[in-house]
């Protein structure tokens, strides 16, 4: 089997890719994937980590929906469609699966002129170009969210890291805050705000830091890397955790009972499959996505939803800490996340995948009519 996944630029199409790829070599420990992307994206960090093999094409940034604009890309695209029916040629790929993104719109064109099945997965609510283009040449759509309007589309949940997916978050507790110098007896907050922090979340949570301490509530801190400086001091009472980046998400997740973060498709995909509320933050820049995506988990009780403008450290004082306080909400809440969750998205997708290669195999053994 070997397949052949478009999913580059930033974290949010990488992180399922990677995970489809996992859950791929876990049923055929023999199969042979690969990875598509470009020299812009993280891919050209994030994939070689996990062992897979990069096929690099051109970025060709499309407009965000169908525009005149398009008409002033057409060497560029197809040129990275050149190069991506090449990888397939190489890789010798008999399917491709598409997560969206800059590299996804060359490698449909490119799948479909080398007649090769395309499966098309979408995370968020809003289809980006890419995909709406690559459902017009599939049957073999999925969704990670619910309430997405995508043609043919399924919903299957978001693909997410074993570890996560699979993560006895109470089981693990004591170790994890032991892991992080936590104490075992007071409740802990998880704030980040993403691989590069984010500023507002940072100085809301620096600013509550006193009532956080005074209440009893420890706080674990991902400020990202740019913002060490700001970090409060540690109180040796009631800890307060600061680091730039933390590579053990799933140590972070059992270590918290609550999360103070932005809403990326990822993000909701993780604490829901876990159990973990959270006070989520949309960006307050876009379409309103990250908006969307928190939504049906505020809707089911499986967290709280605050705008940017309105997260400050008397937010946190007035509106939080009671919640964080309060070991039976947090409880229920915990419940309604992880209703939610679909943990094993990863390996519904695989076997997608696997099928769709199957009815492409046993089409090409079957005789045809005379």
């Amino acid at each position: 089997m070997r397949v052949l996944l478009a999913g580059g630029g930033s974290a949010g199409h990488i992180e399922p890719a990677l995970a489809l790829a996992d859950a791929v070599r876990r049923i055929d420990p023999g199969a042979e994937v690969t990875c598509l992307g470009t020299e812009r994206g993280l891919e050209t960090r994030l994939i070689p980590l996990r062992g897979y093999p990069l096929e690099l094409i051109p970025a060709v940034p499309m407009p965000r929906s169908v525009t005149p604009k398009l008409l002033t890309v057409p060497g560029r695209l197809a040129s990275a469609v050149s190069a991506a029916a090449a990888a397939i040629d190489r890789t010798r790929a008999q399917v491709l699966v598409g997560f969206g993104g800059y590299v996804a719109t060359p490698a449909y064109l490119a799948a479909r002129r080398r007649k090769i099945p395309i499966v098309v997965h979408e995370a968020n609510p809003k289809p980006g170009l890419a995909n709406r283009l690559g459902a017009r040449f599939t049957t073999h759509v999925f969704t990670g969210h619910p309430d997405t309007q995508l043609r043919n589309g399924k919903y299957l949940g978001i693909p997410i890291r074993r570890e996560i997916a699979d993560l006895d978050r109470l089981g693990l507790g004591d170790k994890a805050r032991t892991h992080f110098g936590l104490r075992p007896d007071l409740p802990v907050l998880l704030v980040t705000g993403g691989s590069q922090g984010a500023r507002s979340l940072n100085e809301a949570v620096f600013g509550a830091a006193g009532w956080l301490r005074e209440a009893g509530v420890q706080v674990l801190h991902i400020i990202g890397p740019r913002n060490g400086h700001e970090a409060p001091v540690a109180s040796s009472g009631v800890p307060y955790v600061a680091a730039p980046y933390i590579d053990r998400m799933d140590l972070a997740y059992a270590a918290a009972d609550f999360a103070l973060c932005r809403a990326g498709a990822m993000t909701c995909a993780e604490l829901t499959a876990v159990g973990l509320p959270a006070a989520y933050v949309p960006l307050p820049i876009g379409n309103g996505e990250q908006r969307l995506n928190a939504l049906p988990i505020v809707q089911r009780g499986g967290g709280m939803l605050v705008t940017d403008a309105d997260l400050t450290a008397e937010w946190i004082r007035d509106t939080l800490l009671p919640v964080l306080v309060n070991i039976d909400q947090v409880a229920d809440m915990s419940e309604a996340a992880h209703s939610l969750g679909r943990g094993d998205a990863d390996r519904w997708l695989a076997e997608a995948v696997i099928m769709v290669l199957n009815e492409t195999k046993t089409d090409a053994q079957e005789p045809h009519a005379q």
